[in-house]
């Protein structure tokens, strides 16, 4: 598994130097190395702009990496809205979107993002784009929200959903939230109202879309 991810990685990526600036800030204000890796990225831009989406949430936002990739999909016309739990986070992805050149089109909210969710839906906020890359704990919790929150035919990326393959593969490491991906990827797939596939990318990504009614 990581020499085919790594094999897409060394091929499909060519280097980015803005990208490759906000990992190292991460680092340097000591933050977890979680970001979603290169074609995740590329792949979250790529989604975005052939769904033509305009109004992108995301769940997790920790340095901002995955934040310019969703934002480079909509360019100069879209808006992103970022949850993060952590403000010194938020405050550091905010600085890296604005030497992107997003700073004036994304908005973080600070706090629990359970909390954060139930304010947007109390507000009638409508998403057609949504990035779930938080604590897996809270995936489902996560799922059910933006469901209440999208557009029709919105799309929900989920990442993480392989566990490091352990989801799949009896002799890889389990995880923590290994059994937690299994219920989420078994969820998805059989959820009334979406449309799902799971991409072998990174980490894995669970791609739905929300069915029209």
């Amino acid at each position: 598994m990581k020499q085919i991810i790594s094999y897409i990685d060394s091929v499909f990526h060519n280097q980015d130097a803005l990208l490759e600036d906000v990992l190292s800030s991460i680092r340097e204000n000591g933050m977890p190395s979680i970001s979603v890796s290169p074609s995740s990225g590329k792949l979250l831009t790529m989604l975005v702009s052939i769904s033509g989406a305009k109004n992108v949430l995301e769940i997790g936002a920790l340095g901002g990496y995955s934040g310019i990739c969703l934002a480079r999909g909509f360019g100069m016309e879209g808006k992103l809205t970022s949850l993060e739990l952590e403000e010194r986070y938020a405050k550091l992805a905010y600085s890296n979107l604005s030497k992107a050149g997003f700073g004036n089109q994304v908005t973080y909210l600070t706090g629990p993002a359970l909390q954060s969710l139930e304010k947007l839906v109390r507000e009638n906020k409508r998403y057609d784009f949504f990035f779930i890359d938080a604590d897996k704990e809270n995936y489902e919790n996560y799922l059910r929200y933006c469901i209440t929150l999208a557009e029709p035919g919105a799309l929900i990326v989920a990442d993480n959903v392989l566990a490091g393959g352990s989801v799949a593969e009896q002799s890889a490491n389990p995880k923590r939230y290994t059994e937690i991906m299994q219920k989420f990827n078994d969820t998805v797939a059989n959820h009334p109202q979406l449309e799902s596939l799971l991409i072998p990318i990174g980490d894995g990504l669970t791609i739905s879309k929300v069915r029209t009614k």
